[in-house]
């Protein structure tokens, strides 16, 4: 039986509130191109295109109509016949929509029920249902089939609620995201790297003294764990305890991902990290502070003119920087200094229209993708024709 997760156990879950000052954890993320999907998850761990491509596959090689194997996979429910792996991995990539997708559901009950206990070791079907339901917009069924009690066991892996959690949070449908998080902790699925980058990223857009209170004891029980949190899921942390005033908090967590001794930032580039959004927490630390005159000093060590081209340069988000120059009104010498040196930002191409929010929701490009999908592809995508037969018929 697993442990239920105390600190959310009678949690209610909380409606997003925005606290005025740092940064807005609502709708920033819609307003601007860089964050306009609001995606958390590389295309590498959610491989929509991958899944698309082997629906096309499948579907081409299906001996007969998809239809006559809808209609087979249905008898075999009335007459109770046994349900085959490869019936089910067939079926669950010829759907293509809601309706399919009910066959689908009771396909999956039925073979769950026969092989419970012989699925240790065998073919993952949760991720293969959750691409699914992310490419037909179905966070709805995820959700009913991940939460049932009779298919516990089915969704055994990390990577099914990530994508469905990840699903959730481009919709902005944070607290259905939050007790997706909840059920996988109460089935005691192990939680990945990107499992912390989600759950941080669902407490930050939560923004409220709940979901500080549960992002602050999943980091604590990964450290005692020694499991690693990323930077960036670091930054989320950052974020929301600055959002809801919790300095001392924000600083405790950001000296520690500073730390060079800590495992986020071991083999970590340190300039490349205080690029962005690493940087601009550090800049509103420091505006919670009261620290001016050290504010100042980042900034001017930016420009520093002894760096190489080659090397990446801090990046501010003038959203912040705006907050900086109000932080310090009524003090025209720190102004002038501030002027002069956000002039040379500019100038340096070192001053980024992208909130924290944005920078925060936003995934760089898998550079891994392009060359997974170069190494894998052995089907010309014109002719579903093996590569080596339809390159001499082009």
């Amino acid at each position: 039986m697993a442990t239920v997760f105390r600190p959310l156990e009678h949690l209610r879950v909380p409606h997003r509130s925005l606290h005025p000052g740092v940064t807005g954890s609502g709708s920033a993320c819609c307003r601007c191109t860089l964050g306009a999907k609001r995606y958390l998850l590389t295309d590498n761990i959610v491989k929509l295109k991958e899944f698309q491509h082997k629906k096309m596959v499948i579907a081409y090689n299906l001996p007969g109509t998809k239809e006559i194997y809808f209609r087979n996979m249905e008898e075999k429910l009335t007459q109770n016949k046994l349900i085959l792996r490869e019936e089910l991995k067939t079926l669950l990539h010829l759907c293509q929509s809601s309706e399919d997708v009910r066959l689908a559901k009771a396909v999956i009950y039925r073979y769950h029920t026969e092989n419970r206990n012989f699925t240790l070791g065998e073919y993952k079907f949760g991720p293969v249902f959750m691409r699914l339901c992310y490419e037909l917009d179905l966070e709805d069924s995820a959700m009913e089939l991940i939460r049932d009690k009779h298919l516990q066991g089915f969704f055994v892996d990390s990577t099914s609620f990530n994508i469905l959690m990840n699903m959730l949070f481009t919709k902005g449908k944070y607290e259905s995201a939050l007790q997706v998080l909840i059920e996988m902790k109460n089935q005691d699925v192990k939680f990945s790297k990107d499992t912390y980058v989600l759950a941080f990223a669902i407490c930050y857009k939560l923004n409220s003294p709940e979901s500080l209170k549960i992002c602050t004891t999943l980091r604590e029980e990964a450290l005692m764990k020694g499991d690693v949190i990323s930077r960036r899921a670091s930054c989320f942390a950052v974020a929301l305890a600055l959002n809801q005033n919790q300095l001392e908090k924000a600083t405790s967590i950001f000296s520690q991902i500073m730390n060079p001794e800590s495992i986020t930032c071991t083999n970590l580039n340190r300039t490349w990290f205080l690029t962005f959004p690493a940087g601009t927490c550090q800049i509103l630390i420091h505006i919670q502070s009261n620290m001016l005159e050290s504010l100042l000093k980042i900034l001017q060590d930016a420009l520093d003119p002894n760096l190489s081209k080659f090397v990446r340069r801090h990046t501010f988000s003038e959203e912040v920087l705006a907050k900086t120059r109000e932080k310090l009104k009524g003090r025209p010498t720190l102004i002038a200094r501030f002027d002069e040196v956000y002039g040379k930002l500019h100038i340096n191409g070192q001053i980024t229209i992208y909130t924290l929010d944005a920078l925060l929701c936003h995934v760089p490009r898998d550079k891994r993708s392009n060359t997974l999908l170069l190494k894998k592809r052995t089907v010309s995508h014109r002719t579903l024709q093996p590569l080596s037969r339809s390159l001499l018929t082009e």
